[in-house]
Parts: structure tokens; C-alpha cells; sequence
């Protein structure tokens, strides 16, 4: 029987001069194989829970971007 594992983590980059707005980024890794790619999302590095990859807060703002990581 084969076995294989599945990794999914979401994370902030900086990528430009504001240090507050960081660009999501996702890493799949399948059978210790890493890929990562941008969702092209910005969001506030401040509003961001890194523990549990989501976005803090209960606006319309942070629901939209967390629904968009389970559907």
C-alpha cells in the first residue's frame, strides 16, 4: 500500500515598501515535495493570526478573506 502525506499552511511576505500590507501565501507539500504560490490577497500583518492562518477580527473584511480559504 502506498502511503503519502499532504501539508497546506498559509503565511504572510513582504512584498513591497509597506511593512504592514503582506501578500497570503499558501505551501502545499505532497510527499515532502513544497510548492507555494500567492493567493493574491494583501492583507494587514497586524490582523493576521499566524498560529491558527487567519485573519483576526469579526468585519466583513476578515470573514470574506478567512471564507475564502474554506471554499
Amino acid at each position: 500500500m502506498l502511503e503519502s502525506s499532504f501539508g497546506l499552511v498559509f503565511f504572510m511576505k513582504i512584498t513591497s515598501n509597506d511593512r504592514k500590507i503582506r501578500t497570503v501565501y499558501f505551501k502545499i507539500t505532497v510527499d515532502g515535495i513544497p510548492k507555494e504560490t500567492s493567493t493574491k490577497r494583501k492583507w494587514d500583518s497586524t490582523r493576521w493570526d499566524q498560529k491558527t492562518e487567519r485573519a483576526i477580527g469579526s468585519k466583513e473584511d476578515a470573514r470574506s478573506l478567512n471564507f475564502f480559504w474554506i471554499h
